[in-house]
């Protein structure tokens, strides 16, 4: 046990029993200094062996190629599935207040419990479109969709390789890393293309 931990239990002991008599007991067996080695220091030691085993570079490199590769193949998105049934669903994007809006003076602006709907104040300024980078069929339908689309188009992938596409497309291309945007969308297959139709949000899931 650490010698500052028997210090503490020692002192706690003494708070809470009060002084006890002491005997001379003697000494049992040989006696050692107590001694806890700096962390820090282990560390060090450590690090400086790996540097000379040349460890240390196994593991950078390991650990570039790993941030790469997260980069370059990003985990796909869990729960989606080519579209098997297309379907067409609407999400109401109206919440209410939890709390009161207030200006810089603080004169309240909104109460809390108003109900507001996004549209009421703007548009989606693009169609997002969400699809699989490793169906060929999907990679197709995207290029044509954005070619064919009178609205901008922002190209979601649930799957596949981002930088990729984007080296081939010379366009952005974005990743629903974590599944964050699907979730919100309730899309469980794909391709499938987000849109605004009057103050709802319009989902198709399209079979291909």
């Amino acid at each position: 046990m650490p010698f500052r931990s028997i210090a503490a239990i020692s002192l706690i002991f003494l708070v809470f029993c009060g002084p006890l008599q002491a005997e001379d007991l003697g000494v049992i067996g040989p006696t050692y200094e107590i001694a806890e080695r700096d962390l820090v220091e282990v560390i060090k030691d450590k690090l400086r062996r790996m540097e000379k085993t040349g460890e240390m570079a196994k593991l950078n490199e390991e650990y570039k190629r790993r941030v790469v590769a997260g980069i370059e193949r990003p985990k796909p998105v869990p729960g989606i599935k080519p579209t098997e049934t297309a379907r067409t669903f609407y999400i109401d994007p109206t919440f209410t207040l939890d709390r009161n809006v207030v200006d810089e003076k603080g004169n309240i602006l909104y109460p809390a419990g108003t109900k507001i709907n996004p549209f009421d104040y703007d548009r989606m300024s693009k169609v997002l479109l969400f699809f699989d980078g490793r169906d060929k069929k999907q990679v197709d339908f995207a290029k044509r969709f954005m070619a064919e689309s009178r609205t901008p188009v922002k190209p979601i992938l649930v799957a596949g390789e981002p930088l990729k596409l984007m080296r081939e497309w010379k366009r952005e291309v974005f990743y629903d890393q974590g599944g964050a945007l699907s979730r919100r969308f309730s899309i469980t297959q794909s391709p499938a293309v987000v849109s605004q139709e009057g103050k709802r949000l319009r989902i198709d899931e399209i079979r291909l």
